[in-house]
């Protein structure tokens, strides 16, 4: 099983550039096919959505197939699929939607391994509930949850257990599994930021334990939106504020306003893409994606072992903060007596995008004593290994330049 490398980066305008991308945890680049999709919906004929005109038909065809192909990329039911604008939009939405029900004694749990959008929402919906709100902590020693601490913050009185299934900085994979069973054994709900996960592997709703699943088909090829995925009964016992003439019908309840069709369209091409990418023998779309996705995120694995062992090369003066031992091809680092905004200059004058900074990882930040701005280096299906090596090379020159070197 083996990506054609060359072939796949052939459909991406933007590698023309001949700059290496490493900032696929905050976007990656899109390819042609997806473009392409956006501007024929958008250039129509377009209307809202209705059953009459060519126009209506196509807006109806385009919410359609945006929800099969979730379906299908998260092994959900299709009208278990919600858009939203964002991963962070759709958690405040449903942190509101979610805290309607719970009532004054009642618990949340939320991970320090968290991105501050499956954290931030959950503490402002506690505090105006007036719920209690603990905490899974993480061992600084593997940059792993400390599941000593979940056991602890896990009570009969926990509504909701809010938890990354991959840190968009260190990598962290945490059991969700396990994390999942704990809580349905005392009655809670689980919400899953699988932001960073689904980039990187294939995705089973069900199978993972998740209750409420979000993601952004930005991280995986796709254009700028959020999907949250959840069981249709689920989502039918939610009742959100909405205007009255509204569809009350599930998941449309939850989607305020026109929907843009053409976003739509382009996240369902970025699902075609990946299915497309090394197939298989599967004759389904959920078959071929399953095949294409091992594929990709095995060629990943091996740049990632590259990438590590060349960092290792370079010595002490880099600190490399991804320990786990399950963990996604996504690499932070802090560089001995060096501020990592000047190595991604450096990098960047010599065509190599690696982002410094915290990433809106807050609470791993300050649960790790990271103090200043980080070097993220992530790995995309698009990469090769010649771009790992300019990377490393131009990490190794920026370290050339240090006092003292």
């Amino acid at each position: 099983m083996a990506i054609d490398v060359t072939a796949l980066r052939a459909h991406f305008p933007s590698l023309e550039s001949g700059l290496a991308f490493f900032d696929g945890p905050g976007g990656t680049q899109t390819p042609r096919q997806v473009a392409d999709a956006i501007a024929a919906t958008l250039t129509g004929p377009l209307s809202n959505r209705g059953g009459v005109s060519p126009s209506e038909i196509n807006a109806e065809r385009a919410v359609a197939d945006f929800r099969a192909a979730y379906a299908d990329f998260l092994n959900v039911p299709a009208n278990g699929v919600v858009h939203g604008r964002s991963a962070t939009q759709l958690t405040y939405d449903f942190s509101r939607h979610l805290a309607k029900t719970w009532r004054a004694g009642d618990e949340i749990v939320v991970s320090r391994l968290d991105h501050d959008s499956n954290v931030r929402p959950w503490l402002q919906a506690a505090v105006r509930a007036g719920v209690t709100v603990r905490w899974i902590e993480i061992d600084p020693e593997t940059t792993e949850l400390d599941l000593g601490t979940y056991e602890r913050a896990l009570t009969p009185r926990t509504r909701l257990v809010a938890v990354t299934a991959a840190s968009n900085v260190l990598g962290t994979k945490p059991p969700l599994r396990r994390i999942a069973d704990r809580a349905h054994e005392v009655g809670a709900l689980v919400y899953v930021d699988g932001v960073h996960f689904a980039a990187h592997h294939p995705v089973d709703v069900p199978a993972l334990g998740a209750d409420l699943f979000v993601c952004s088909p930005y991280k995986f090829l796709g254009p700028h939106c959020g999907v949250l995925a959840a069981d249709p009964e689920l989502l039918g016992t939610l009742r959100p504020d909405k205007l009255l003439p509204s569809p009350d019908t599930v998941p449309e309840r939850f989607e305020f306003g026109t929907l843009p069709y053409e976003i739509l369209a382009g996240a369902t091409a970025a699902v075609d893409f990946l299915a497309a990418a090394d197939p298989g023998p599967g004759a389904g779309r959920r078959e071929r994606l399953a095949h294409s996705l091992a594929a990709l995120h095995a060629h990943e694995r091996t740049l990632r072992t590259r990438l590590q062992d060349g960092l290792r090369e370079l010595g002490d003066a880099v600190t490399l903060h991804s320990k786990a031992a399950d963990r996604t091809p996504t690499l932070l680092m802090t560089l001995e007596g060096l501020d990592a905004r000047d190595a991604q200059t450096h990098l960047a004058a010599r065509g190599v995008v690696a982002p410094a900074g915290s990433f809106y990882a807050y609470e791993p930040f300050t649960a790790l004593k990271i103090e200043n701005p980080a070097l993220r280096v992530g790995l995309a299906p698009y990469n090769t290994a010649d771009d790992v090596d300019r990377c490393l090379e131009g990490l190794a020159g920026f370290l050339s330049t240090a006092p003292g070197s």
